[in-house]
């Protein structure tokens, strides 16, 4: 038996290990292609008008995909900008000795929130006049200039001062002491949409409310509308800034835009088998026997789950990769396991690895799209839903060797 002095080693060197190796994939992980990721932005900035800068978004831990090296990757591969949603979405980054210029496009409604931001060097989205008084009071007590980022609602119905009232807003925060109007943009709600429609309605009133903004002898600053849809429609949308979000981890808007650019997916999703055995016919499988054995079966037991981002809603409809053939997932999705049906694919063992997501070229892939169409959802959701327990592998540093 070991004592205590033993013990307390190995666990150290476990962590050790866990920390440093990468046999930290011994449930499941996420896999990152930083490479693919660099491609991303690189084909995306071939699209863009001459004058036009590439703000990467990185909000919600880069959507799933680990914002630090993220962030890192984009910037050395011509983005100029970071975008986030939070405050402490953006002082991770500083944190972390991320410099560039960051966009907040949530909205700060506290003194404590916007001492915090001049203190982190964060440049926040205004999108009413009570909030661009409460920056300027703030900001003259802290005797600091701050540049601040004007959100105009165009049609989104979301954050913004509705196109209407726009010129009392930016008149407003012009006048205002201690801020300076580093940008204004808003954000469309339709541009994936295959009729385009409402994206050029959105557009008419953005170009309208500048228009009257130059009437009033207000000079433009930096302009942006466009998302990861609106890069893809065309230059006429690209202004001085364009905020790339989905498009750079390697997924479409929608099917009519994917002749635009060639996008490499950038996530993978894995976990190996932590079990395999034989049942026999008749037999129900998982919570509630959603799914009962029609002959006899030979499952294998995975170990990723719901509370790992895998939806309980895929119950029995989700497929895997699993030693290049398509294995199906059967009864209901547990928390931390799933079940296969692997009587078709001999010289399986435990500690094999399946694919989730991604896998090889052509039809044995499994996309984001795949699940969020089974799901009538969206690839966003999909992307963010991977939770932190899954660690992220940068798949293109070298393996450490083992302790």
């Amino acid at each position: 038996m070991l004592d205590g002095e033993q013990l307390s080693y190995i666990v150290s060197q476990s962590c050790r290990h866990y920390q440093f190796s990468q046999a930290i994939r011994q449930r499941a992980w996420v896999e990152i292609d930083h490479e693919a990721l660099a491609h991303n932005v690189r084909e995306l900035k071939k699209l863009l008008a001459p004058q036009t800068e590439l703000m990467a978004v990185v909000k919600a831990d880069a959507y799933g995909h680990g914002v630090i090296k993220v962030a890192e990757t984009v910037l050395k591969n011509g983005a100029i900008w970071l975008a986030i949603a939070t405050l402490g979405e953006g002082v991770e980054l500083r944190d972390a000795g991320i410099t560039a210029p960051i966009l907040v496009l949530g909205a700060t409604n506290t003194r404590e929130e916007i001492e915090a931001i001049a203190h982190w060097n964060l440049q926040p989205t205004l999108c009413t006049i009570e909030q661009a008084q409460l920056f300027s009071e703030t900001m003259a007590k802290l005797r600091q200039t701050l540049p601040v980022h004007l959100k105009i609602d165009t049609g989104m119905s979301r954050l913004g001062t509705r196109w209407e009232n726009a010129i009392n807003f930016v008149k407003t925060v012009d006048q205002a002491h201690n801020l300076e109007i580093a940008s204004i943009y808003s954000h469309f709600a339709m541009a994936d949409e295959a009729d385009p429609s409402f994206t050029y309605l959105q557009h008419e009133r953005f170009k309208t409310t500048l228009n009257a903004i130059q009437e009033q002898n207000i000079p433009l600053p930096k302009l942006h509308i466009a998302n990861s849809a609106g890069i893809l429609l065309g230059q006429e949308f690209h202004y001085d800034f364009v905020r790339a979000g989905l498009a750079i981890y390697g997924a479409y808007p929608a099917p009519h835009l994917e002749n635009k650019v060639e996008l490499k997916p950038v996530m993978q999703v894995k976990a190996r088998i932590t079990q395999i055995k034989t049942l026999p016919a008749d037999t129900g499988v998982s919570y509630g026997h959603r799914f009962v054995t029609s002959d006899e079966t030979t499952i294998a037991v995975i170990g990723i789950g719901y509370a790992d981002g895998v939806p309980r809603k895929l119950s029995n409809n989700l497929k895997v990769l699993l030693n290049g053939e398509f294995a199906p997932q059967i009864g209901s999705i547990t928390m931390d396991q799933i079940m296969l049906d692997i009587s078709h694919i001999p010289d399986t063992k435990a500690g094999d690895v399946v694919t989730l997501i991604g896998g090889e070229e052509g039809d044995r892939q499994i996309t984001v799209d795949h699940w969020a169409n089974q799901l009538d959802t969206i690839s966003w959701e999909i992307m963010c839903g991977f939770k932190h327990r899954l660690p992220r592998i940068n798949l293109n540093e070298p393996r450490q060797p083992n302790p």
